[in-house]
C-alpha cells in the first residue's frame, strides 16, 4: 500500500522511510511564519524559560498583518515587541509597513513556500500553503513557541480524505464555491484533524492562486491541512518566485485514504454561505433579494490579484447601491501595486468603493470596516461565527469575490452570473 502526499512530507521531515495515520511523530520544521497577534505571547514563553536565541533565524519569516496600519495602543505595542525581537534575534524575513501584506497571501506570493516543506505558523489558516504541496498548518502559541527553540514540532499523522472534484465548472462560478460546496457537504468538523488533498480535473485547471482560496478553507472544516499535489502549475508559480531548490512530492496511486467524495460541479451554482457558519451554504438563488450592508472584498482567502480581477470585470461602469458600502483590500502591497497598474482600483474607486492598504482588519472584526449592530456583509473572507466582523447581532454572508461585486452593485445578494 502507498503514502499519501502528506504522510511523505511528514516522513521525511521526522527520518522514517514512511509514516501511518495515527502515529506520532517529531517531524523538523522548514518555515515558521510568525504575524502580530500570536508571536507575542510566544515570545514571552521563550523568556519565562531562558531561551535567548531561536533556533534558526533564517526559517523565520514576520510579518505583522492582522491590526495594520496599527489601530490603538494595544496593536501599536504588539508590533513594537515584534521590532524589537526581529532585530534582537537577527531576523531577516521582516515584512513591515510599506512592504506589508496578509501573511498566507505574502508569503507564497514571496517566494518562501515550496513543495514538499513543513510550514507552521501561529494562525489557523497557514492550511492555504498546501496548494502548493507542502504541509502547513496553524498551531497555538504555546507550539510556536516550542518551535522556535527547537526548530521541531510533534504531529499525530493525520488521516487523509481524498476530495476529487470533477466536471466543467461553470461561468461566474469559482474556486471560493468549491470549497463552500464541499464544507456544506460534509460539515464543519467533517474532516477534523485530517489532511484533505484535492485533486481532479477541475482542480488541474484552476490557477495556483484559486487553489490557494481552497485549501486556505481547509480548517473551516476542521481539517488539520488542506493540500494539492504539486504540478507543472505549481514549479512556474514557485520557480518565478525563487531560486532555492526543492523536492516535489506526491501521492502513490495505491495510497489509502480514510474516505474518498466525489464532486461533480457542472451544475454548480454561485455558493452564498448563510450565517453563523462556513457550512451553512445555500445556492445564490436562494440567497437573492437579502439586503445588505457592507460589501468586502479581501482577505487571505480571495484578496489575491486574480480576485481582484474577476470582482473588477463585474464593477467595470457599474455603481454600487445606495446605502452600501464596498470596502476592496489588496492582500498585499505587491498586489496592491499591480491591480493600480492595472486600473483595477480605479474601477472600484469610481463604482463607489473604497480601497485600503492591506491588512487583516474587518475580516476578524479589527478595525476597518467593523459591522455595528443589526448590519449584513457579504464577505469573500472565510468565516462567518457569530460576532467575527463585529457586533454579535450583526451578519455575515460568505461568497466569491464576483457575487461580493455583483451584491454591492444591487445592495442586496445578487447572482454574478447575470452581470459578467
Amino acid at each position: 500500500m502507498g503514502s499519501t502526499i502528506t504522510e511523505k512530507i511528514l516522513a521525511k521531515h521526522c527520518d522514517k522511510e514512511s509514516t501511518k495515520p495515527g502515529e506520532l511523530i517529531n517531524a523538523k520544521i522548514d518555515l515558521i511564519m510568525c504575524h502580530d497577534v500570536t508571536t507575542t505571547p510566544a515570545i514571552t514563553m521563550l523568556k519565562q524559560s531562558g531561551i535567548k536565541k531561536v533556533f534558526d533565524p533564517d526559517k523565520i519569516v514576520v510579518i505583522p498583518d492582522h491590526f495594520v496600519p496599527n489601530k490603538d495602543i494595544k496593536s501599536a505595542e504588539l508590533v513594537r515587541k515584534l521590532r524589537a525581537w526581529v532585530k534582537e534575534q537577527g531576523i531577516k524575513k521582516f515584512y513591515d509597513l510599506g512592504r506589508h501584506g496578509i501573511c498566507h497571501a505574502l508569503l507564497p506570493e514571496q517566494g518562501h513556500v515550496k513543495p514538499g516543506m513543513t510550514i507552521v505558523c501561529g494562525d489557523s489558516h497557514t492550511c492555504t500553503h498546501g496548494a502548493l504541496g507542502a504541509f502547513s498548518t496553524g498551531i497555538g502559541s504555546t507550539d510556536l513557541a516550542a518551535a522556535l527553540a527547537t526548530g521541531e514540532l510533534w504531529f499525530r499523522v493525520p488521516e487523509t480524505m481524498l476530495f476529487k472534484i470533477s466536471g466543467n465548472l461553470p461561468n461566474g462560478v469559482y474556486s471560493k464555491d468549491i470549497i463552500l460546496e464541499t464544507i456544506r457537504r460534509i460539515g464543519v468538523d467533517g474532516a477534523l484533524y485530517k489532511a484533505m488533498e484535492f485533486s481532479g480535473e477541475v482542480i488541474d485547471e484552476l490557477s495556483a492562486e484559486a487553489r490557494m482560496t481552497i485549501c486556505n478553507m481547509a480548517v473551516e472544516a476542521g481539517g488539520k491541512s488542506g493540500i494539492i499535489n504539486p504540478d507543472q502549475k505549481t514549479i512556474d508559480y514557485v520557480k518565478q518566485r525563487t531560486n532555492e531548490e526543492f523536492e516535489v512530492i506526491e501521492s502513490d496511486d495505491d495510497a489509502n485514504y480514510s474516505e474518498i467524495i466525489e464532486i461533480d460541479v457542472s451544475n454548480l451554482e454561485p455558493i452564498v454561505a448563510f450565517p453563523h457558519l462556513p457550512s451553512n451554504g445555500k445556492p445564490v438563488s436562494e440567497a437573492k433579494g437579502i439586503k445588505i450592508d457592507q460589501a468586502y472584498l479581501g482577505s487571505c482567502t480571495n484578496g489575491r490579484l486574480e480576485d481582484l480581477k474577476i470582482a473588477a470585470s463585474v464593477m467595470r461602469g457599474r455603481k454600487t447601491a445606495d446605502g452600501v458600502r464596498m470596502i476592496v483590500v489588496p492582500a498585499t502591497t505587491e498586489i496592491w501595486k499591480q491591480a493600480n497598474k492595472r486600473g483595477l482600483l480605479d474601477i472600484f474607486m469610481e463604482a463607489g468603493a473604497t480601497v485600503s492598504t492591506p491588512t487583516c482588519g474587518a475580516c476578524l472584526g479589527g478595525h476597518m470596516g467593523v459591522l455595528a449592530e443589526g448590519e449584513r456583509c457579504i464577505s469573500s473572507t472565510n468565516r462567518n461565527f457569530v460576532g467575527r466582523m463585529g457586533h454579535p447581532k450583526s451578519e455575515v454572508y460568505l461568497a466569491s469575490p464576483a457575487t461580493v461585486a455583483a451584491s454591492a452593485i444591487k445592495g442586496e445578494i445578487a447572482d454574478p452570473r447575470e452581470m459578467l
